[in-house]
Protein backbone atom coordinates (compact mmCIF):
# COMPACT_ATOMS: atom_id res chain seq x y z
CA UNK A 1 0.00 0.00 0.00
CA UNK A 2 1.33 3.43 -0.96
CA UNK A 3 2.57 5.61 1.90
CA UNK A 4 0.47 8.63 2.82
CA UNK A 5 3.51 10.93 2.54
CA UNK A 6 4.02 9.92 -1.09
CA UNK A 7 0.39 10.78 -1.91
CA UNK A 8 0.66 14.11 -0.07
CA UNK A 9 3.73 15.00 -2.12
CA UNK A 10 1.73 14.69 -5.36
CA UNK A 11 -1.20 16.82 -4.20
CA UNK A 12 -1.02 20.30 -5.85
CA UNK A 13 -1.71 21.94 -2.48
CA UNK A 14 1.56 20.54 -1.09
CA UNK A 15 3.67 20.56 -4.27
CA UNK A 16 7.11 22.12 -4.05
CA UNK A 17 7.51 21.45 -0.33
CA UNK A 18 10.64 19.90 1.10
CA UNK A 19 10.51 16.42 2.59
CA UNK A 20 10.89 17.94 6.05
CA UNK A 21 7.86 20.17 5.49
CA UNK A 22 5.82 17.26 4.12
CA UNK A 23 6.74 15.22 7.18
CA UNK A 24 5.37 17.99 9.39
CA UNK A 25 2.00 17.83 7.68
CA UNK A 26 1.97 14.04 7.75
CA UNK A 27 2.66 14.16 11.49
CA UNK A 28 -0.56 16.08 12.19
CA UNK A 29 -2.71 14.02 9.80
CA UNK A 30 -4.95 11.24 11.05
CA UNK A 31 -5.54 8.34 8.66
CA UNK A 32 -9.12 7.10 8.54
CA UNK A 33 -10.97 4.44 6.56
CA UNK A 34 -14.63 4.40 5.54
CA UNK A 35 -16.64 1.58 4.00
CA UNK A 36 -18.83 1.98 0.95
CA UNK A 37 -21.89 4.04 1.84
CA UNK A 38 -20.45 5.21 5.17
CA UNK A 39 -20.87 8.86 6.14
CA UNK A 40 -17.67 10.85 6.64
CA UNK A 41 -19.51 13.86 8.00
CA UNK A 42 -23.09 15.12 8.04
CA UNK A 43 -24.57 18.51 7.26
CA UNK A 44 -24.39 20.63 10.40
CA UNK A 45 -21.35 18.86 11.90
CA UNK A 46 -18.61 21.11 13.23
CA UNK A 47 -15.94 21.88 10.61
CA UNK A 48 -13.10 20.71 12.80
CA UNK A 49 -10.81 19.67 9.95
CA UNK A 50 -10.56 18.82 6.26
CA UNK A 51 -9.76 15.71 4.26
CA UNK A 52 -7.44 14.41 1.53
CA UNK A 53 -8.43 11.23 -0.34
CA UNK A 54 -5.75 8.54 -0.48
CA UNK A 55 -7.98 5.86 -2.00
CA UNK A 56 -11.57 5.66 -3.19
CA UNK A 57 -14.23 8.17 -4.17
CA UNK A 58 -16.31 10.53 -2.03
CA UNK A 59 -19.56 12.28 -2.88
CA UNK A 60 -20.72 15.56 -1.39
CA UNK A 61 -24.51 15.83 -1.29
CA UNK A 62 -27.54 17.44 0.26
CA UNK A 63 -30.95 15.96 1.03
CA UNK A 64 -34.14 17.92 0.32
CA UNK A 65 -36.99 18.12 2.87
CA UNK A 66 -38.84 15.42 0.91
CA UNK A 67 -35.83 13.09 1.16
CA UNK A 68 -34.48 13.49 -2.37
CA UNK A 69 -30.70 13.37 -2.62
CA UNK A 70 -28.79 15.81 -4.82
CA UNK A 71 -25.08 15.23 -5.46
CA UNK A 72 -23.05 18.45 -5.45
CA UNK A 73 -19.63 17.08 -6.28
CA UNK A 74 -17.55 13.92 -6.62
CA UNK A 75 -13.97 13.83 -5.29
CA UNK A 76 -11.33 11.18 -5.91
CA UNK A 77 -7.70 10.29 -5.10
CA UNK A 78 -5.45 13.26 -4.34
CA UNK A 79 -8.29 15.75 -3.98
CA UNK A 80 -9.22 17.68 -0.85
CA UNK A 81 -12.68 18.39 0.53
CA UNK A 82 -14.23 20.12 3.51
CA UNK A 83 -11.82 23.09 3.56
CA UNK A 84 -14.21 26.04 3.39
CA UNK A 85 -16.15 25.52 6.65
CA UNK A 86 -12.90 24.64 8.40
CA UNK A 87 -11.20 27.95 7.66
CA UNK A 88 -14.39 29.95 8.01
CA UNK A 89 -14.96 28.44 11.44
CA UNK A 90 -18.37 27.12 10.41
CA UNK A 91 -20.28 23.85 10.22
CA UNK A 92 -20.27 21.57 7.20
CA UNK A 93 -23.05 22.73 4.83
CA UNK A 94 -23.53 19.30 3.21
CA UNK A 95 -22.93 15.60 3.72
CA UNK A 96 -19.90 13.54 2.64
CA UNK A 97 -20.15 9.80 1.96
CA UNK A 98 -17.73 7.19 0.66
CA UNK A 99 -18.95 5.89 -2.70
CA UNK A 100 -16.44 3.04 -2.49
CA UNK A 101 -14.16 1.86 0.30
CA UNK A 102 -12.14 4.99 1.05
CA UNK A 103 -8.93 5.82 2.84
CA UNK A 104 -8.46 9.48 3.77
CA UNK A 105 -6.20 11.78 5.73
CA UNK A 106 -7.90 14.10 8.20
CA UNK A 107 -6.11 17.38 8.99
CA UNK A 108 -7.34 18.94 12.28
CA UNK A 109 -8.04 22.65 11.87
CA UNK A 110 -5.97 24.03 14.76
CA UNK A 111 -2.83 22.01 13.97
CA UNK A 112 -3.07 22.78 10.24
CA UNK A 113 -3.50 26.53 10.80
CA UNK A 114 -0.45 26.52 13.08
CA UNK A 115 1.63 24.99 10.27
CA UNK A 116 0.19 27.46 7.76
CA UNK A 117 1.71 30.27 9.81
CA UNK A 118 5.14 28.71 9.27
CA UNK A 119 4.50 28.10 5.54
CA UNK A 120 2.92 31.27 4.05
CA UNK A 121 3.35 29.97 0.50
CA UNK A 122 0.92 27.20 1.34
CA UNK A 123 -1.72 29.80 2.19
CA UNK A 124 -1.58 31.09 -1.39
CA UNK A 125 -1.91 27.55 -2.76
CA UNK A 126 -4.87 26.93 -0.49
CA UNK A 127 -6.48 30.15 -1.74
CA UNK A 128 -5.90 29.04 -5.35
CA UNK A 129 -7.40 25.61 -4.60
CA UNK A 130 -10.49 27.15 -3.01
CA UNK A 131 -10.83 29.59 -5.93
CA UNK A 132 -10.79 26.65 -8.37
CA UNK A 133 -13.52 24.89 -6.38
CA UNK A 134 -15.58 28.09 -6.38
CA UNK A 135 -15.23 28.27 -10.17
CA UNK A 136 -16.30 24.62 -10.50
CA UNK A 137 -19.40 25.20 -8.38
CA UNK A 138 -20.21 28.36 -10.35
CA UNK A 139 -20.07 26.32 -13.57
CA UNK A 140 -22.26 23.65 -12.00
CA UNK A 141 -24.86 26.24 -10.98
CA UNK A 142 -24.77 27.67 -14.51
CA UNK A 143 -25.25 24.21 -15.99
CA UNK A 144 -28.21 23.40 -13.76
CA UNK A 145 -29.96 26.73 -14.19
CA UNK A 146 -29.22 27.68 -17.81
CA UNK A 147 -28.50 24.48 -19.74
CA UNK A 148 -30.88 21.74 -20.72
CA UNK A 149 -30.03 18.22 -19.62
CA UNK A 150 -28.33 17.00 -22.87
CA UNK A 151 -26.00 19.99 -22.72
CA UNK A 152 -25.27 19.26 -19.04
CA UNK A 153 -24.29 15.70 -19.93
CA UNK A 154 -22.09 16.85 -22.82
CA UNK A 155 -20.39 19.35 -20.49
CA UNK A 156 -19.75 16.65 -17.89
CA UNK A 157 -18.31 14.20 -20.42
CA UNK A 158 -15.91 16.86 -21.69
CA UNK A 159 -14.95 17.67 -18.10
CA UNK A 160 -14.19 13.99 -17.48
CA UNK A 161 -12.10 13.82 -20.66
CA UNK A 162 -10.01 16.75 -19.46
CA UNK A 163 -9.72 15.34 -15.93
CA UNK A 164 -8.75 11.85 -17.12
CA UNK A 165 -6.46 13.14 -19.86
CA UNK A 166 -8.11 10.96 -22.51
CA UNK A 167 -10.13 12.76 -25.16
CA UNK A 168 -11.57 9.83 -27.07
CA UNK A 169 -12.92 7.80 -24.15
CA UNK A 170 -13.92 8.42 -20.52
CA UNK A 171 -14.77 6.12 -17.65
CA UNK A 172 -17.57 6.94 -15.23
CA UNK A 173 -16.45 6.59 -11.61
CA UNK A 174 -20.04 6.75 -10.39
CA UNK A 175 -23.23 4.92 -11.31
CA UNK A 176 -25.60 6.38 -13.88
CA UNK A 177 -28.12 6.93 -11.10
CA UNK A 178 -25.58 9.03 -9.21
CA UNK A 179 -24.68 10.85 -12.42
CA UNK A 180 -28.35 11.67 -12.90
CA UNK A 181 -28.42 13.21 -9.42
CA UNK A 182 -25.26 15.20 -10.16
CA UNK A 183 -26.83 16.57 -13.37
CA UNK A 184 -30.13 17.39 -11.69
CA UNK A 185 -32.32 14.82 -13.43
CA UNK A 186 -33.66 11.27 -12.99
CA UNK A 187 -32.11 8.00 -14.24
CA UNK A 188 -34.85 7.36 -16.82
CA UNK A 189 -34.33 10.75 -18.45
CA UNK A 190 -30.56 10.32 -18.42
CA UNK A 191 -30.87 6.91 -20.11
CA UNK A 192 -32.95 8.45 -22.90
CA UNK A 193 -30.36 11.19 -23.42
CA UNK A 194 -27.53 8.66 -23.56
CA UNK A 195 -29.53 6.83 -26.23
CA UNK A 196 -30.08 10.04 -28.23
CA UNK A 197 -26.41 11.01 -28.07
CA UNK A 198 -25.52 7.50 -29.23
CA UNK A 199 -28.02 7.57 -32.11
CA UNK A 200 -26.48 10.83 -33.31
CA UNK A 201 -23.01 9.23 -33.28
CA UNK A 202 -21.73 11.62 -30.63
CA UNK A 203 -20.88 8.87 -28.15
CA UNK A 204 -20.84 5.10 -27.79
CA UNK A 205 -21.71 3.60 -24.40
CA UNK A 206 -20.34 0.31 -23.10
CA UNK A 207 -21.14 0.06 -19.40
CA UNK A 208 -19.18 2.76 -17.62
CA UNK A 209 -16.86 3.32 -20.59
CA UNK A 210 -18.04 6.02 -22.98
CA UNK A 211 -16.30 6.60 -26.30
CA UNK A 212 -16.41 10.24 -27.45
CA UNK A 213 -16.98 9.79 -31.17
CA UNK A 214 -17.51 13.46 -31.97
CA UNK A 215 -15.78 15.74 -29.47
CA UNK A 216 -16.57 18.87 -31.50
CA UNK A 217 -20.23 17.92 -31.63
CA UNK A 218 -20.25 17.51 -27.84
CA UNK A 219 -18.57 20.92 -27.46
CA UNK A 220 -21.17 22.54 -29.69
CA UNK A 221 -23.97 20.94 -27.67
CA UNK A 222 -22.37 21.96 -24.35
CA UNK A 223 -21.88 25.55 -25.49
CA UNK A 224 -25.36 25.93 -26.95
CA UNK A 225 -26.91 24.79 -23.69
CA UNK A 226 -29.89 23.44 -25.58
CA UNK A 227 -31.58 20.11 -26.08
CA UNK A 228 -30.98 17.74 -28.99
Amino acid sequence: MEKAADVIARIPLFSGMSRAQLDQFQDIALEKSFGRGELIFSEGDEGSGFYVILRGTVKIFKVSPDGKEHILHIFTVGQTFGEVPVFAGEHFPANAEALHDARVLFFPRSAFVALLEKNPALSLKLLADLSLKLRQFTIQIENLSLKEIPARLATYLLYLADEQGCFDQVTLSISKGQLASLLGTIPETLSRIFAKLSSQQLIQVEGRKIALLDAQGLKDLAQSGKSL
